[in-house]
């Protein structure tokens, strides 16, 4: 049986994710550990015990899920988790390569802080916006998307989710334009995100640069099973090209509901959600029912893996 691990990305995250674990797994209290010595400061604290307030700054969020998903990985590799790819929703992509040994924990959970730095540094706070719409194909959305935009003000498809949802992204103004435009065109719902920077849209382009510098200098490997990418929606095994999708990830929209088409068509019927939440799961379940997640973020969760 083919299997897939799924890594969730921003808007997981929760107080108290990855306590149960440390308390009962070694190698999760060491995983955190590790992430504390390398970003020198205790994001298990944040994790642990919050505040929630601290844990929702998107330079905190961004290495607290990929610690927290990576503690998990390693408890069910230790119990003989075998898998065929991965894959991962935006911030989850990070997580997706250091399972599949391509970065390190030590650099991911490093440049993950940055990447969350730069992305918030990149437009002022309350410049930009993100907002949901339900039940608009993508091509409304980017016609929608199109009439809404003013120089300087642009707004684009950002998360293509599947299941009818699609999230914009981009300037305040312009979003605050496309959520009635949304509804006018057939969207059966349009609601504004509590987000904190409009993510995987153009206003995001000095991010990008940001993170490319960040990244010249760290060393990617081959991965050991294909990476489903969210730039191109393909499994993709040459490390040369990570470092440049990475970069790309951050301006680009994340073709969710493409990536788990592609997931399907090679054959995977079982999947795993490694982390916090469950988000992930019900998205799969909209775009392919062929193929059967479990979730797994709790001790309970890891002993009836191995069970």
């Amino acid at each position: 049986m083919k299997t897939a691990l799924l890594f969730p990305g921003q808007g997981s995250q929760r107080v108290g994710m990855g306590r149960d674990l440390v308390h009962k797994f070694e190698v999760a209290k060491r995983t955190y550990e590790e992430a504390d010595d390398a970003l020198g400061f205790a994001i298990s604290k944040l994790c642990f015990d919050g505040p929630e307030d601290d844990l929702t700054l998107t330079k905190h969020t961004q290495p607290a899920i990929l610690t927290t998903s990576i503690a998990v990985f390693r408890c069910l590799l230790e119990r003989g988790l075998q898998f065929d790819i991965v894959a991962g929703h935006s911030l989850g992509e990070w997580s997706a390569l250091v399972a599949a040994g391509s970065l390190q924990l030590r650099d991911a959970v490093k440049l993950t802080h940055l990447r969350g730095t730069y992305m918030q540094e990149a437009v002022p706070v309350g410049q930009g916006a993100m907002a949901a719409l339900m039940g608009l194909d993508l091509e409304k959305t980017r016609a929608v998307c199109i009439e809404c935009s003013q120089p300087g003000e642009p707004v684009e498809p950002a998360n293509l989710n599947g299941g009818g949802q699609i999230v914009i992204s981009g300037h305040a103004a312009a979003v605050d334009r496309a959520i009635p435009a949304g509804k006018a065109a057939g969207a059966k719902r349009a609601v504004k995100l509590h987000v904190s920077a409009p993510f995987h849209c153009s206003l995001m382009k000095p991010a990008a640069d940001k993170l490319a510098e960040a990244l010249a200098g760290i060393t990617i490997a081959a991965p050991t099973v294909p990476v489903v990418t969210n730039v191109t929606a393909e499994p993709n095994t040459d490390p040369a090209r990570i470092k440049e999708l990475l970069v790309q990830q951050v301006t680009s929209s994340v073709r969710w509901e493409e990536s788990i088409q592609a997931i399907a068509k090679l054959g995977i019927v079982k999947a795993y959600e490694l982390g916090s939440g469950a988000v992930l799961k019900g998205l799969v379940k909209r775009i392919a029912e062929t193929i059967e997640v479990t979730t797994i973020g709790e001790p309970h969760e890891v002993d009836a893996f191995t069970a």
